[in-house]
């Protein structure tokens, strides 16, 4: 039993899916909140109302949603060996797993927003806010939950999506699975890089929860 594992490697691997899913994780947040509001203030009836504006970014969400993670590991390679100089490994995974996770982010913090009493936008309009004040003093700080549920979420599937990366050597777990796991039938191999992904995504939900839960006690 467990033969062919290599720990050390295995323990490389898990800090590779970490990095990954972190910094993929981070860059989500930092472009799919903005795009998420936009697509909220822009759309039919809030503050932006602009429909060219909503329908342009819509499209362009819908697009890269709708496009299967592993073509678009392999659509990007060019744009990733232009951004951070290498398709392979942690750094060339980076590119794709954004490109896939800011879009479905950018949806789950519309929908947080749309969930929202309209009175709270209604108020701060009647006191004479701008809408960037609505949004930042008002509306996320009324959405900061929903938002964290959020975030929660989309690291989850990072962690999926950073596993498939390894299809095109992208690093972390899901390259070990396919490198030993699958070419080269080491099933205790594969075995422990699928154990060691459930229990990453366990404790992600686990931890999340619980951080929703207390500010949501708040």
């Amino acid at each position: 039993m467990m033969a062919n594992v290599d720990w050390w490697m295995i323990g490389e691997a898990t800090i590779d899916t970490l990095l990954m899913t972190g910094f993929s994780l981070l860059f989500t947040v930092l472009i799919g909140l903005p795009v998420g509001v936009l697509l909220f203030l822009s759309s039919p009836g809030q503050a932006m109302d602009n429909r060219a504006v909503y329908q342009t970014v819509a499209f362009v969400v819908n697009v890269l949603r709708s496009v299967p993670f592993l073509i678009l590991l392999i659509v990007m390679i060019p744009f990733s060996r232009l951004v951070v100089g290498t398709a392979l490994g942690v750094q060339g995974s980076i590119p794709p797993l954004v490109a896939s996770a800011a879009p479905f982010f950018a949806r789950l913090v519309e929908n947080v927003l749309r969930e929202l009493d309209p009175g709270v936008s209604e108020a701060c309009r009647a006191m004479g806010a701008t809408s960037r004040q609505t949004v930042l003093w008002a509306l996320l700080p009324e959405a900061t939950t929903g938002i964290l549920a959020a975030i929660v979420v989309t690291a989850i599937t990072l962690v999926g999506y950073s596993a498939m990366s390894g299809v095109i050597g992208g690093g972390g777990l899901g390259d070990l699975a396919v490198r030993y796991g699958y070419q080269r039938y080491q099933g205790d191999v594969m075995a422990v890089t699928v154990v060691i992904l459930v229990i990453m995504v366990q404790v992600f939900q686990v931890f999340g929860d619980r951080w929703v839960a207390r500010l949501n006690r708040r």
